[in-house]
């Protein structure tokens, strides 16, 4: 926990549908802030090229580690951008509650875009090494999962 007299870190979570442009935020959040900055699909990427299949079994353990770094990064009074998606709000309100008992601030930045422009980007970038291939099926599926944040959820 960090003493009163220090400048309270910043946890940022960044929500919004794959295309929406969180990792391009995360990467400007990261050099405006001298961030931490941590993308699943980027290690994933790194672990599994584009078999997708086996990233989606480790994306749990990759979070897990993340984790792991954001809190003590968080600790040590970095900020930390978790370019992770959020799509439900009880997943961000746990990492605010964790943030919270390490002495750290929170901020939810979302990513709306349409699903005509999701469809655009995703489809820019398919080829492209390190971006994985998002279905149409998996779009329409995605997009009825995810829970908007609402106006309460800003820090």
């Amino acid at each position: 926990m960090l003493s009163s007299g220090i400048r309270r870190p910043t946890l940022f979570l960044i929500c919004g549908l794959p295309g929406s442009g969180k990792t391009t935020l995360a990467r400007k959040l990261e050099e405006e802030r001298r961030a931490v900055r941590l993308t699943p699909d980027e290690w994933l990427w790194t672990l599994f090229g584009g078999d997708r299949e086996r990233a989606d079994a480790h994306r749990a353990s990759i979070e897990g580690l993340q984790w792991e770094v954001a809190a003590r990064a968080l600790g040590e009074g970095a900020d930390v951008v978790l370019d992770w998606g959020f799509w439900s709000r009880a997943e961000r309100d746990d990492y605010r509650l964790r943030a919270r008992a390490l002495g750290a601030r929170t901020e939810v930045r979302f990513l709306h875009a349409t699903a005509a422009e999701l469809r655009e980007r995703l489809a820019a970038r398919r080829g492209i090494a390190g971006a994985f291939r998002v279905s149409e099926d998996e779009l329409i599926s995605w997009s009825d999962a995810f829970e908007p944040p609402a106006p309460d959820e800003s820090g």
